[in-house]
């Protein structure tokens, strides 16, 4: 199963870091990544860590100028990609089809391919036009899915709150993590 994590400058890069630790894990799944310039700064900003960490941690990494490489043609069979997190930027590019780096044009193949596309979008408010993409992308079949933390298995970490988020997102993926801790009614 092949799985493409596209991160962007957005705020959130715990999320796409914590999704490719969890990828990792799972020996059935090859991840390919596309980090933007962007997504390198806000990484090491809120992580401290550098392009080069996350590399080490995937199968196949990708330069987001390298519009020429496997992830840019429809003919490379891929089973989901996520981009995580997702800026306003990326969002809009991808609903409007202006594929002007590699995460954007995978994401564009990912769509005309009808494969799952899930985008962890960061922002709040939403402003009219960030929903009417969003609507448009749903249309298209992608799936929005913002990092919004549950509360019911009661965290007690950051990680905890990051990890409901990701855990979300394997699901939409069809890579669920079997040590998921889900909601069964309350404890009695």
């Amino acid at each position: 199963m092949k799985i493409v994590v596209g991160i962007t400058g957005a705020s959130g890069a715990i999320y796409g870091v914590r999704l490719l630790e969890r990828l990792r894990r799972n020996p059935a799944v090859e991840t390919h990544l596309v980090l933007t310039r962007a997504g390198e700064k806000t990484l090491f900003l809120e992580t401290g860590s550098h392009a080069a960490d996350l590399k080490k941690m995937v199968h196949y990494s990708y330069s987001p100028e390298d519009i020429s490489c496997r992830l840019a043609s429809g003919s490379f069979p891929v089973h989901a990609m996520v981009v995580a997190p997702c800026s306003i930027q990326t969002m809009s590019s991808i609903a409007a089809g202006i594929a002007s780096n590699l995460l954007v044009r995978a994401a564009d193949v990912t769509l005309k391919e009808r494969r799952k596309l899930v985008l962890m979008v960061r922002e709040t408010p939403f402003h009219l036009g960030h929903l009417r993409s969003m609507v448009a992308l749903t249309e298209m079949g992608a799936i929005i899915a913002p990092p919004i933390p549950g509360f019911y298995n009661r965290p007690q970490t950051v990680l905890d709150l990051v990890d409901h988020s990701v855990d979300r997102v394997l699901d939409l993926m069809g890579v669920p993590d079997e040590n998921v801790r889900r909601w069964d009614g309350p404890e009695r």
